[in-house]
């Protein structure tokens, strides 16, 4: 149980670290709490691949992910932006958002991330833990 906890917390590092960096890359700029919240995201996209939703193939699972990334960002929007008042994002301005917290634009931009971040957890536990690609 420990080492799987420890795989894990790897796992969410790294994953917090990558969504830190496609948001610096994208936005020239982010928020410690997006560490957070892209570490949990990946740890949760890799287990799609892992659990019951891997038959779903790779498209299926993409498109899960997205809804599942829209879902947290609506959840760390509505606390952090909303409720907190932190003003880390605001999507007021873009076409089809909700509440300025998520937008349909960057919901269909989850889909392929999130299809890269199936493979990444993948290749990561291959490389880093001798687990079987799935």
């Amino acid at each position: 149980m420990l080492k799987n906890a420890a795989k894990l917390f790897v796992l969410f590092v790294l994953g917090g670290s990558a969504y830190i960096l496609v948001e610096i890359l994208w936005r020239q700029g982010s928020h410690e709490s997006m560490f957070v919240l892209g570490g949990l995201l990946f740890v949760l996209l890799g287990a799609l691949n892992e659990g019951r939703f891997s038959e779903m193939g790779f498209l299926g699972q993409s498109v899960l992910g997205s809804v599942v990334i829209t879902a947290f960002e609506l959840a760390a929007g509505l606390l952090l932006n909303v409720r907190m008042g932190m003003d880390i994002w605001d999507y007021a301005d873009l076409p089809f958002n909700f509440m300025g917290q998520i937008s349909l634009r960057y919901s269909l931009l989850w889909v392929p991330l999130s299809g890269v971040a199936v493979v990444l957890d993948d290749w990561l536990r291959e490389l880093l833990f001798g687990q079987e690609r799935r």
